[in-house]
């Protein structure tokens, strides 16, 4: 069986994916217990040892590490709803359709001997292909990743570029991974507070950009826009600035 986390840190109030998946639970540090349950809204929390928090890849390999199961999703904890692509159409899905397409992910994942697995990071109009339901060896952003008995584990020097690391990192030793393209989500992220915008700015983003290019090379890693990173005033288009392209040296889609 599966089991479903979301790492939480400082948003006691702002969290909201336990109300599309009441079968999530939040992790979160010991020093911020009493807020968290105050809060009334959800009662299913793992509180984990302070040091345990404060870096997104550590608290991710700390789920990793001590969750009884191998079957593992991981998920940030504000999204605001879930959908799908069905006839070139988006739809919001509820909660017994969204259990129900995790569990069939994983049972894929077991057929096909995936170990990695996520949904289409982009729910934009043009970013859907419905010739491509599924990709082999594409992107899987952080606000969705599902390990399927997963050796591999976060980099906690690359904070802000954990999703594109991990990607890299897997399929760099499985040589493939599992995306379904026809699922997506909805995240407040730089909107919500709390989290990784506690510690996210400009100035980290092009820092962390360029420790990612120097662990997987410029010829994997390039540069997501030909704009001139740093200059921008706007905190949306500098994230759209500093989102890397990834080129996959694998064949196949």
């Amino acid at each position: 069986m599966f089991e479903i986390f979301a790492p939480s840190y400082k948003r006691a109030i702002g969290k909201s994916t336990h109300k599309i998946l009441p079968d999530v639970t939040y992790v979160v540090s010991e020093s911020e217990k009493d807020d968290y349950l105050k809060s009334g809204e959800h009662n299913r929390f793992w509180f984990v040892p302070p040091s345990a928090q404060g870096n997104l890849c550590r608290i991710r390999n700390y789920i990793l590490d001590n969750s009884k199961s191998k079957k593992i999703l991981l998920l940030d904890d504000d999204h605001t709803r879930f959908g799908r692509w069905e006839n070139n159409k988006r739809t919001v899905v509820d909660t017994e359709q969204i259990m129900e397409f995790i569990a069939d992910m994983f049972e894929l994942c077991d057929q096909g001997d995936f170990k990695f697995w996520g949904v289409l990071p982009n729910n934009d109009n043009m970013s859907y292909r419905n010739q491509a339901p599924y990709s082999l060896s594409s992107y899987v952003g952080g606000p969705w990743q599902g390990f399927n008995d997963c050796a591999l584990r976060y980099d906690e020097n690359l904070p802000l570029k954990e999703d594109y690391d991990m990607t890299l990192q897997v399929l760099n030793k499985y040589r493939k991974l599992l995306r379904a393209n026809y699922f997506i989500y909805y995240p407040k992220q730089h909107n919500n507070t709390g989290g990784c915008a506690v510690y996210r700015n400009t100035i980290r983003e092009v820092e962390q950009l360029k420790l990612l290019k120097k662990k997987w090379g410029s010829r994997i890693v390039k540069d997501g826009s030909k704009h001139s990173i740093g200059k921008t005033t706007d905190r949306e288009s500098a994230t759209e600035d500093i989102n890397p392209i990834i080129s996959i040296p694998i064949k196949g889609i």
